[in-house]
């Protein structure tokens, strides 16, 4: 195998699909991306047998063939190449040399028969979305996705595909995130999935602002095309919990709140607050809010946010990170928080299609 291909794209395409290799494996294979010279490109591909990822990039190739490379390593040695064209050969004992002006590498390999096979979707439910979208809708949820491995349907984002809509959401037990994003496919597509966190980050990594990507689905696993990348990961097997039946109904109050300035508000008052004393108050009075963190052992902090508020007075409190969360993912000005008494959740709502369910935290007065 021979081929010559520019820096600049050889090290953005390692370092798009190295994410996926584990840095502890006990199969040396599984350490290595596959690449595979032929029709003008080359094609590097990287598993660690439950999510894979696959690209392409266009290269002169000379002779067509494959091998494998360790991918940290490889990726590492293209940063610091000091010309901006890559020669690369590799023998049939799968030892590559690699020059770029006037360093060279050889580099032991090993051979690309020994790499697992990826992922076939030949009967897969397919649905397409703009990458933007798919983006912004895992933006809005994904913090909320449990790292808690005793529950582990809950380690990732329910995806439904139901009634021309997509629903995602992720809880934790103590906050859910959901988004909805109408969507157009046939009836005969509807289906309910976990995608696990791995296979989350990974994609989301990968999206851009513009174009679509085809989502596949099939027995188990996950397909996300992206035209010059294809990530696929096996799906959480499991049922998960029924997310609307913690979802409150009517709220007594229904407060706009300024995203940003709340947002810094928390961030400042947070500052005071130890393991032992982790919430934060929400006094409402008329036309107000007080925010006061208070920790006995370090302090206290407090700081008013005038807002749009005619109700009865209530003290509600909450997690910081947990509120903070949503405000940092969402693009919109203004929020809404809906309450019905210091002891139910609240419940934060951004435009027609988010919300966010937060549990109270019980704090003595």
């Amino acid at each position: 195998m021979k081929f010559t291909i520019s820096k600049e794209a050889f090290l953005s395409a390692l370092q798009q699909v190295q994410h996926v290799v584990s840095s502890r494996t006990t199969l040396p294979i599984l350490s290595n991306v596959l690449l595979r010279a032929q029709n003008g490109r080359l094609e590097l591909s990287t598993t660690d047998l439950d999510v894979s990822i696959a690209g392409s990039v266009e290269a002169e190739v000379e002779t067509e063939g494959a091998t494998t490379l360790p991918a940290r390593r490889l990726a590492t040695i293209v940063r610091e190449l000091p010309s901006d064209e890559v020669d690369v050969s590799v023998d049939e004992k799968n030892v590559a040399h690699i020059r770029s002006g006037p360093s060279y590498f050889k580099v032991m390999g090993l051979a690309h028969d020994e790499f697992p096979p990826l992922p076939v979707f030949s009967e897969a439910k397919e649905f397409r979305i703009e990458q933007r979208v798919l983006r912004e809708c895992l933006r809005k949820t994904s913090y909320a996705i449990s790292t808690d491995e005793t529950r582990y349907v809950l380690n990732g984002i329910f995806c439904a595909f139901k009634d021309s809509m997509m629903t995602m959401v992720a809880t934790d037990g103590r906050r859910l995130a959901m988004v909805e994003q109408e969507l157009e496919f046939p009836q005969s597509q509807e289906v309910d999935i976990i995608i696990p966190t791995k296979a989350v980050n990974e994609v989301q990594r990968l999206l851009d602002d513009e174009g679509e990507l085809i989502i596949k689905i099939s027995a188990g696993q996950i397909g996300f095309d992206l035209g010059n990348y294809f990530l696929t990961s096996k799906l959480i097997e499991g049922n998960y919990p029924n997310y609307r039946q913690v979802i409150p109904g009517e709220s007594r109050e229904r407060i706009a709140l300024e995203r940003e300035p709340l947002l810094r508000t928390l961030v400042r008052v947070s500052l005071l607050l130890s393991d032992k004393s982790n919430s934060v108050k929400l006094h409402f009075s008329q036309d107000n809010v007080e925010v006061v963190a208070n920790s006995p052992d370090v302090g206290e902090a407090r700081e008013s946010v005038a807002i749009a508020y005619k109700g009865p007075e209530m003290v509600i409190a909450f997690n910081p990170e947990f509120m903070m969360a949503p405000l940092r993912n969402l693009a919109s000005d203004e929020v809404y928080l809906h309450l019905i008494d210091d002891i139910s959740p609240g419940v934060l709502r951004s435009g027609s299609n988010f919300l966010y369910v937060l549990m109270p935290m019980r704090v003595n007065s």
